[in-house]
């Protein structure tokens, strides 16, 4: 019996790898056929047991997003950008169901897990679809810079929890891709590696990042030395208190 090889599509491999952040949109709209077209490709995505604990919010008010360029840091495309989201881990429908049939709606660390895995599968397909429609996309992780006032601004209800925005739109860049890690940082065989050749790794890794913020007026900047800086403080400290007063539980 012969063994057929898969059917390959090229294409969506190029488009993968050819992914970058676009942070300068132009001021073209984001139809709402082209908004619905990726929705419904990105509802495919995997979805644990089904559940589908997600929903994704459009923000269209020039209001709210002004506020929101204030909320995250000061990123000026959250206001600028053709269409912008907030991506929501939803486990609102699911209490509503319980409350509806008169049983426990039992939370733990893993539910909450479960709805933002569940998300962010579903908004990494999103992305995908929208540059599959030649959009440019940039996920605002700094939606959770200050929660509580996004939480309040939103109106959002017990369940409904933000985990980060998505800027959409036409893009007026064209940035150079960024390295990633060497396959075999992240290709692992069998067994976790020993610290010295992770180590090793990075070091060669570092030597591709620093020549390319070298071209880009960064001297002296490296993978290795943004990493240990991100991580040598405390980060967005109220996260927990905010989550678990929508209704989150985190034990």
């Amino acid at each position: 019996m012969g063994h057929d090889r898969p059917t390959r599509n090229d294409a969506v491999l190029e488009l993968l790898a050819g992914h970058r952040s676009i942070r300068s949109f132009t001021d073209a709209p984001v139809p709402d056929a082209d908004v619905e077209r990726a929705v419904g490709a990105a509802q495919q995505a995997a979805t644990s047991s089904h559940i589908q604990a997600y929903s994704l919010l459009r923000l269209r008010d020039a209001s709210t997003r002004e506020r929101l360029v204030e909320l995250t840091g000061g990123q000026p495309y959250v206001a600028q950008c053709g269409a912008f989201f907030a991506v929501l881990a939803d486990q609102r429908r699911h209490k509503l169901l319980s409350k509806r049939q008169g049983e426990p709606h039992v939370d733990n660390l893993e539910t909450f897990l479960l709805a933002v895995v569940d998300a962010s599968l579903f908004a990494q397909n999103l992305v995908i679809a929208f540059e599959a429609l030649g959009y440019g996309t940039c996920y605002i992780g700094g939606l959770r810079n200050r929660l509580p006032e996004v939480v309040e601004l939103l109106e959002l209800p017990e369940g409904a929890l933000p985990l980060f925005g998505l800027c959409v739109g036409v893009p007026d860049q064209d940035p150079a891709i960024k390295p990633r890690l060497p396959r075999q940082s992240v290709l692992l065989e069998e067994r976790y590696p020993d610290d010295d050749a992770v180590l090793r790794s990075i070091d060669a890794y570092d030597g591709r990042m620093a020549a390319y913020y070298d071209e880009r007026g960064k001297p002296g900047h490296n993978w290795s030395g943004a990493i240990w800086r991100r991580y040598s403080k405390p980060r967005r400290e109220h996260l927990a208190e905010c989550y678990r007063g929508l209704g989150a539980r985190l034990d």
